[in-house]
């Protein structure tokens, strides 16, 4: 549902509070610890963070596209890890059941993934099948009342974690994405397992790893939609909503490095003065300033679009692409303005630096969004 601005602002208004009051603090321990504290997942699930935009009608807020984006603005500037557990519950997680899913699925599944009882986690990439997420080869094959599942995932964000998972899986010889089929397993299917927790460069505390079926028995009711051949198209409106949201996420994580290197730079003196004093120094904040300005209108353009119920397939991998990029370069300059400072763990943009690297890498790289934008121009799409 659309809300009214006063209502908006004071749900944005809050959860700033609760970034930097309560997230922010506890950053430093997720890092040496590599988990989110029990309380501090208990607060998100008070506050309703797991279900944003599950719709009201299953437990969750039903924010619209533009409301997540600018709820996302704000979890963004705090350690990714935070945005990532609540992240699959409002995103892939949970939307391929609500695009594509029954009305049983939706009303079995999505008041727990609301409430937080359940987190969710998307299946997509395997060990041979990244960006040519087509080209996958996990199969399930009819058997009766069931399918059978085999095949590896891989990097599957909240996979530790995760009570169900949207699997995509081959479901028929025909090549590409015509035979690809969504699913819903369940985390105690039986034949279905986990690799070891993968050792990331960054953001750690959102936890990924393998997820295994090995002739993994399924209930055909648990076929998304109820439909074979129409997985990709699931998956890749799934992916749409998700680069809108990391763009936004990207965004709010460029908007707290620049005011943590801003405040450093007022306070940090060389030659007898603060260093914001000298231009060079401000050319990095300036250029900083811009890229996140433009970032953030596009994000939100892109974001109404689609709540007018337009194909933003460019537009979400326009802003996916720019953002993330922009993301790493103002990390790059804040680390700079930090000077060996910004290489110390003791300083959060040394941390900052490592996980927003991600960024340019999950929901398609930024080669992938290039072909995507390429592409859409030789279809004739409007400039």
């Amino acid at each position: 549902m659309i809300r009214d601005s006063e209502t908006q602002t004071l749900l944005e208004d809050a959860i700033r509070r609760f970034v930097r009051e309560t997230l922010v603090p506890r950053e430093a321990e997720v890092d040496d610890t590599d988990q989110i504290p029990a309380d501090v997942l208990a607060a998100m699930r008070e506050i309703g963070l797991f279900g944003l935009t599950i719709p009201e009608a299953y437990g969750g807020l039903g924010l619209t596209m533009e409301e997540e984006v600018r709820v996302a603005f704000e979890l963004g500037q705090t350690s990714p890890a935070f945005r990532s557990v609540i992240g699959t519950n409002n995103g892939i997680g949970s939307i391929g059941i609500l695009l594509d899913g029954s009305e049983e699925q939706k009303q079995h599944y999505l008041p727990k993934l609301a409430a937080g009882d359940l987190i969710g986690s998307f299946c997509l990439t395997e060990p041979d099948a990244g960006s040519d997420a087509a080209s996958l080869k996990t199969k399930a094959l009819r058997d009766g009342d069931y399918y059978v599942l085999n095949g590896t995932k891989r990097f599957i964000t909240n996979a530790p974690e995760a009570g169900i998972f949207t699997v995509m899986a081959r479901t028929s010889d025909a090549k590409g994405a015509s035979g690809i089929s969504a699913f819903i397993v369940e985390r105690d299917s039986p034949g279905l397992s986990l690799g070891k927790p993968d050792k990331k460069m960054g953001q750690r505390g959102a936890h990924t790893c393998d997820v295994i079926f090995e002739n993994c028995r399924i209930p055909a009711a648990q076929l998304i939609g109820g439909v074979e051949g129409v997985g990709f198209k699931t998956a890749m409106k799934v992916l749409d909503k998700g680069r809108l949201h990391i763009a936004a996420v990207a965004i709010g994580a460029a908007k707290r490095m620049l005011r943590d290197a801003l405040a450093y730079a007022m306070e940090r003196k060389q030659f007898g003065q603060p260093i914001v004093e000298f231009q060079l120094v401000q050319a990095m904040l300036a250029d900083s300033k811009t890229e996140i300005y433009a970032a953030e209108c596009m994000v939100l353009d892109a974001a109404r679009r689609r709540d007018e119920g337009r194909d933003v397939s460019i537009e979400a991998s326009c802003a996916k692409y720019f953002a993330t990029e922009m993301c790493g370069r103002v990390a790059d300059r804040a680390v700079q303005v930090h000077g060996g400072a910004g290489y110390i763990s003791e300083y959060g943009i040394e941390r900052f630096y490592r996980d927003v690297r991600l960024f340019r890498l999950y929901e398609g790289t930024s080669q992938i969004q290039q072909v995507i934008i390429a592409r859409g121009l030789m279809r004739g799409t409007e400039i």
